[in-house]
């Protein structure tokens, strides 16, 4: 019999189609993402040596001697150049009223996380990625010092599939000058929770799933990477950082060296099991470090970063978008087991 479980941090209940259930081999794509990018491979703006056809570089790590908007860079970050949002003085608080707007200011970038056009993140060695996940940090740090950039999103999307518009490896960062509704949803229900218990909420489920084992993927001495209890999707996983901390600006580098190797092992076993699935990868974080203290007084202790990452592998539909309601045919315990399974070792 299906199963409806409980998100209890956003309240949403979701469905857990056991009778369903899907075989990992279900899910496998006729065509790897690898043969379709090699196949659509024509003029790409991202390609070293087309500096030129993007917007000038306002972050790079390049190799020594080798100059801004040239060749010999290895992570390069430039303006979207279709933004969502553009940069600009604080906007007005929005008129009360029926219908409200402000101007669209704002930040959006694109990190281009390799020169390699074919190597897609979960392919690049362990320090690569590292100095791609510390450049998603540095991003954060210098958006953050304009106070008007109230929130920062960090997310990648892979494949068509998932939103993705050019298949050259990237990420994006848009930044905001409100908070986004679902993590002002995160921030007030970790609120009363913690109010309810004084302790993290984030942090007792890490505990507990850490305890238990069951929906628990991966662990190394700084993260673990969950199947959520209440999991929208099939194979949805959810990285924590061990260390309590609301904001993805505090990692140290020690925890860098933990975080490369814990993302490029479960993006390995999606690879492996899934063939190489389509999937967006989120950084939920705390609002700008300057601002959120005065919003929300308890959120260094209530609010714990995280990063969701959720294949692309069925399609919402009429059902859930009438009814908040999400049918997965997975249960997370199926999955987990199944990615445990698939046991990779870290390559350097």
């Amino acid at each position: 019999m299906s199963q409806l479980r409980k998100d209890v941090l956003s309240g949403r209940w979701i469905i857990i189609a056991s009778e369903r259930s899907k075989r990992p081999d279900d899910f496998r794509p006729h065509q790897s993402q690898v043969e379709k990018r090699m196949e659509n491979k024509g003029f790409c703006p991202f390609c070293e040596g087309n500096e030129s056809k993007t917007p000038p570089e306002v972050f790079s790590l390049r190799k020594a001697g080798t100059s801004k908007d040239t060749p010999g860079w290895r992570v390069r970050v430039v303006p979207n150049k279709f933004p969502a949002l553009e940069r600009g003085t604080p906007p007005p608080k929005p008129n009360k009223g029926l219908f409200q707007s402000m101007p669209g200011v704002g930040v959006h970038e694109v990190v281009i996380e390799t020169p390699d056009h074919e190597k897609e993140l979960v392919d690049l060695p362990l320090p690569h990625i590292r100095e791609v996940l510390f450049v998603f940090q540095e991003r954060i740090q210098n958006i953050e010092e304009e106070l008007h950039y109230q929130y920062v999103q960090v997310f990648k999307n892979k494949g068509k599939e998932a939103g993705a518009s050019l298949s050259h490896p990237h990420s994006q960062i848009v930044a905001t000058p409100i908070v986004p509704k679902r993590i002002k949803e995160e921030l007030y229900s970790a609120e009363r929770l913690f109010t309810r218990s004084q302790e993290c909420f984030f942090c007792r489920i890490i505990k507990e799933e850490g305890e238990n084992k069951e929906r628990l993927v991966y662990q190394n001495s700084h993260f673990c990477v969950i199947a959520p209890f209440a999991s929208r999707f099939p194979f949805e996983l959810v990285l924590y950082p061990l260390r309590h901390s609301p904001h993805y600006s505090s990692l140290t580098s020690d925890e860098f060296k933990s975080l490369a190797p814990a993302l490029k092992t479960v993006l390995l076993k999606l690879k492996s099991i899934l063939s190489d699935p389509p999937y967006n990868f989120i950084i939920h974080q705390s609002p700008n470090l300057n601002l959120s203290q005065k919003k929300w007084p308890s959120i260094e202790n209530s609010y714990h970063w995280h990063m969701e990452i959720t294949p692309v592998l069925t399609r919402v539909a009429g059902f859930e978008l009438g009814t908040g309601f999400y049918i997965n045919p997975v249960p997370p315990e199926a999955a987990a087991g199944y990615l445990r399974e698939n046991s990779h070792k870290d390559r350097k």
